[in-house]
């Protein structure tokens, strides 16, 4: 299952009037606390790839953030909700898969919920950990495959009907992909059966 990056765009660009309706509720019963617990340990300056309509911006201290995203109308949105919470960011449209920043730019790299859209999020992951700094963090949220037989079974029989309309893959393995990757994982959890990974971990140098 693959889509390119013009319908990637396409979807969202569909999705965005509506998508943080849509996250809502899902947001307010888990993900919520998940960011909150991903995003205490970024730092300085970060850059937030996928970033969406900006629902991570209330959990960034004190840090100056770059986010980036290839669909203009989600981003639109993200820039409207950084003015009004007062977040020191910058945006850029921009390919996680071709990053146009300089190797070692950032304190931390963020990415939640979008390792699952990425058309090859092997090469995001190299991306994102050659413009974090030797030193610095990838932080990683993402839903994938989970640890109940019934609910991964579930998870395989929807998996290319949702792909099909919004370009989400459900049954993908986060953790194994970080470690394919050449990520150093310091740390991961799983929870809600196993569906949500949170990932801390060091960049490949």
């Amino acid at each position: 299952m693959k889509l390119t990056n013009s319908q990637i765009r396409e979807k969202y660009k569909k999705f965005a009037p509506k998508y943080d309706l849509l996250e809502a509720i899902p947001d307010f019963l888990v993900l919520r606390r998940f960011r909150k617990r991903l995003l205490q340990n970024a730092h300085g300056r970060v850059l937030e790839v996928a970033a969406g309509t900006g629902r991570n911006f209330k959990y960034y201290k004190n840090c100056k953030v770059t986010a980036v995203d290839i669909t203009p109308e989600m981003l639109n949105i993200a820039r409207k909700k950084s003015k009004k919470i007062g977040l020191n960011a910058e945006f850029n449209i921009m390919d996680t898969e071709s990053l146009k920043f300089k190797n070692n730019s950032f304190d931390a790299v963020v990415s939640t919920l979008s390792l699952c859209t990425f058309p090859n999020p092997f090469k995001a992951l190299k991306e994102m950990s050659r413009v974090c700094r030797k030193n610095g963090r990838i932080l990683l949220l993402d839903h994938g495959i989970s640890s109940s037989r019934w609910i991964r079974s579930m998870q395989k029989k929807m998996a290319p009907k949702h792909f099909e309309m919004i370009g989400c893959r459900l049954d993908i393995d986060p953790f194994g992909i970080a470690k394919k990757a050449g990520l150093g994982v310091i740390k991961s959890k799983r929870h809600v059966f196993g569906m949500f990974y949170i990932i801390e971990a060091k960049p490949k140098k």
